[in-house]
């Protein structure tokens, strides 16, 4: 059978703590998005069309005002006004407006979002017909893009209270050559000048200048009140008091690179995750669910079990996976029929052998659904969202109200349902080391329960359950994850050193923060600890240095070049072009074949090297570059690019490759190989034309017109090695012709 890989994230453990559930209206499949700093996505309440008062005149008219000129060429005809809908904590209602259109052959849409009476902008997207001028090098700035993002603030309410933030995560860098430059600004209101952290803007600007996405997370109109900043206590005694509590933790973190499919384990120091903050006025401590007078306790690891428990099954097939999975679903409704719409055996995100089951809850006037994984070689199911109510709500049987549990008889719920459900897992993990995040609108508990090894937590790796208040399981999820080889304790830096250098690098930062759980429509005032400028920070525990997951480690140096180089930065510091030392790199030193081929395919295409199809179902290429080469990924995307011929039989990495060489690159990465191939048509007039060989004419000719590689002094050079700062350069140029002519749009992946 073929496997497959999915790509995805590692989400944290704060994120998976908190559960993985989302619902829609209509029937769906695929439940699994965080949003919101981990919080469930919300549920959508879709609007009857007959209560709507909002034309789409209206919301065409507000967004022209916003954006002036930018839509005009667009008709009435060309938007679509799209159902109403809200969201049960937030009546406020939702109104959603589309379009698209054909222009000069390229398709145009885009949609904007308004809410509430007043019609304000909260979601804006566009994609924009022709962004080649905003592919690097980029038209605009980011400085001049930060003051395209500022103008657009202050056209909204109390625009000029925003303040830009410094300290904010980009998931989502773009820096394929082919893809335009965009910049991600996000803005915060204030109020007293102190950022309102649940009231933010984020605004992305195309590098021509164009803005092609709005966020406006706009909290619902009520009374609220605000702590009063005249009372708050002095920053320089808050931070005494905090480093004076301050704990850190040794951890494990796993990362995962995206590129390799590779997962990777770093020993780190950080602070405790159960304190968030400071109360600004009566110093009380933040944690998950409010405030507290008293510093919470470090807890101690617990292990779930001291010993591996047998799992429920010696492996199990499709077909018994079939019967566990519908008994696991089985819904006590005559309205609602359960249909198992597919099962597949794959390699799901952390590499394990799992069976997969969509399903589907039919019922009258619709159905939705999600999918439940079981692991192939236990029998357990190690993923699951129950979606029951949700369900028999829709068919209007709404389940009784039952007692409710305390948290301490949802944490026991919690602890009995691992045991039952993933007993060969429960050895790994340990009992919850911090709070549980409380939903109070959804009556849900979060826990999480990390693992654990030689008895240190390992960040990114847990088993998330949520449980109702009833005590119903509605959901869990195992985020094992297989690691050969764990960092040796051996050199690790003393916890006092740790303990030391984190308060060294500890700041405070005034927040007006509210607390959905502690008193309703109120901000408090809050200090947050920073540490070493980011809340994100944590300390290499081997090298003592600051360390963060989101950012690059170290800021490459620039490199020094007469015209390559702001090409040559950026495809370094775009890990597309590996320097080793950038004091001693040579731009001018010949390419081999190996590197060129790495640069391009990386530079050219969104491109993962760990193959989708495992190396027993892979083809190999050319003989001498099997798949436990290090270029075999490269190789064969390049095959399948056209850029290189098979029937050559072998591929030498190592051998410098010539001008008229990447000349056939270019050329068939455009996907013009039938035109350069027919060498008798072209005629070079160059002084060294009879230098080209004749295989190579036709590629030569089209790279020399196309301005890819041109004759310096009616000489073509074609049997000269390319140098790095000539691929650079050149490479620049092919991807700005390749988005051009589009012979890249379906060939990415």
């Amino acid at each position: 059978m073929k496997k497959r890989k999915k790509l995805g994230i590692v989400l944290t453990s704060a994120a998976l703590s908190i559960g993985l559930f989302s619902s829609v209206t209509q029937a769906s499949v695929g439940y699994e998005s965080i949003q919101n700093n981990g919080q469930p996505e919300k549920l959508q309440i879709q609007v009857a069309d007959t209560n709507s008062v909002v034309s789409k005149d209206q919301l065409i008219k507000k967004l022209k005002e916003l954006f002036p000129k930018k839509f005009d060429f667009l008709s009435n005809k060309d938007f679509t006004l799209n159902s109403s809908v809200y969201y049960p904590e937030n009546e406020t209602i939702r109104y959603d407006l589309s379009f698209n259109k054909t222009v000069s052959g390229k398709m145009v849409h885009g949609y904007a979002s308004f809410v509430g009476k007043d019609l304000e902008l909260e979601n804006f997207y566009y994609e924009p017909p022709n962004q080649a001028d905003a592919l690097f090098p980029a038209k605009v700035s980011k400085e001049e893009a930060q003051k395209k993002a500022t103008e657009l603030i202050k056209k909204f309410p109390e625009g000029e209270k925003y303040q830009l933030e410094e300290d904010v995560i980009n998931y989502y860098s773009s820096k394929i050559l082919t893809e335009p430059v965009r910049y991600t600004f996000s803005y915060v209101l204030t109020k007293n000048d102190v950022p309102i952290s649940d009231e933010r803007i984020e605004v992305t600007v195309l590098g021509n200048g164009e803005v092609i996405n709005f966020y406006r997370n706009i909290v619902e109109k009520k009374s609220y009140s605000f702590d009063d900043i005249k009372k708050i206590k002095a920053e320089k005694d808050v931070l005494k008091n905090v480093k004076d509590n301050l704990e850190v933790e040794l951890q494990y973190q796993i990362e995962y690179d995206y590129a390799t499919n590779d997962r990777t384990v770093q020993l780190i120091y950080k602070p405790m995750a159960k304190v968030q903050g400071v109360q600004a006025l009566t110093g009380d401590w933040q944690t998950t669910n409010g405030f507290t007078s008293t510093y919470p306790a470090k807890a101690k690891i617990e292990k779930l079990a001291s010993n591996p428990l047998p799992p429920k099954q010696d492996g199990v097939t499709i077909e018994q996976a079939k019967k566990i999975a519908e008994q696991t679903l089985k819904i006590d409704s005559e309205k609602v029929k359960l249909v198992i719409q597919s099962i597949e055996e794959l390699e799901n995100f952390n590499g394990q052998q799992v069976i997969s089951i969509n399903y589907m809850y039919e019922y009258k006037n619709g159905g939705y659904g999600t999918n439940i994984e079981i692991d192939k070689n236990t029998g357990e199911i190690i993923q699951y969202h129950n979606i029951k109510n949700e369900i028999l709500k829709e068919v209007g049987e709404v389940p009784k109200n039952t007692k409710e549990i305390t948290q301490a008889e949802a944490l026991t719920k919690a602890i009995s349902y691992v045991k039952q459900w993933v007993p060969s897992y429960t050895h790994n993990y340990a009992k919850p080391i911090n709070e549980p995040y409380i939903d109070e609108n959804q009556g849900v508990y979060y826990f999480s329960f990390p693992r654990v090894v030689n008895n240190i937590v390992v960040s990114g790796d847990e088993i998330s359950v949520s449980i109702g208040k009833d005590g119903t399981l509605m959901n869990l999820y195992v985020n094992y994850q297989e690691i050969g080889e764990w960092p040796s304790l051996d050199k690790v830096i003393a916890e006092k050193q740790a303990e030391t250098i984190i308060k060294d690098a500890l700041s405070l930062k005034l927040n007006y923060v509210h607390l959905p759980n502690v008193k309703q429509n109120y901000y408090s005032l809050v200090y947050t600890p920073y540490y070493n400028g980011s809340v994100y920070n944590s300390l290499d525990a081997i090298t003592g240095k600051w360390y963060s997951p989101y950012t690059d480690e170290v800021i490459k140096d620039v490199i020094s070049h007469p015209w390559a180089q702001d090409e040559l930065n950026y495809l370094i510091n775009a890990d597309i072009l590996e320097v080793k030392d950038v004091k001693t790199f040579n731009a001018d030193a010949p390419m081999k074949k190996g590197e060129a081929l790495k640069v391009l395919m990386t530079s050219l295409t969104y491109f993962y090297e760990q193959p989708i199809t495992e190396p027993e179902n892979s083809t190999q290429s050319f003989e001498n570059i099997s798949p436990e080469h290090p270029l075999y990924s490269i190789v064969e995307r390049a095959v399948s690019l056209g850029v290189l011929n098979p029937s050559e039989h072998s591929f030498n990495p190592d051998a410098k490759i010539t001008r008229q060489e990447l000349a056939s690159w270019y050329i068939r990465v455009l996907g013009l190989e039938q035109a350069g191939k027919f060498h008798d048509i072209y005629k070079l007039n160059f002084s060294d034309a009879n230098s080209v060989q004749k295989e190579y004419i036709g590629y030569v000719a089209l790279a020399n017109s196309l301005g890819l590689i041109k004759a310096e002094s009616n000489q073509f050079s074609p049997n000269r090695d390319v140098t790095y700062a000539e691929l650079a350069a050149s490479t620049i140029l092919l991807a700005h012709a390749a988005y051009e002519n589009g012979s890249l749009m379906y060939r990415h992946y």
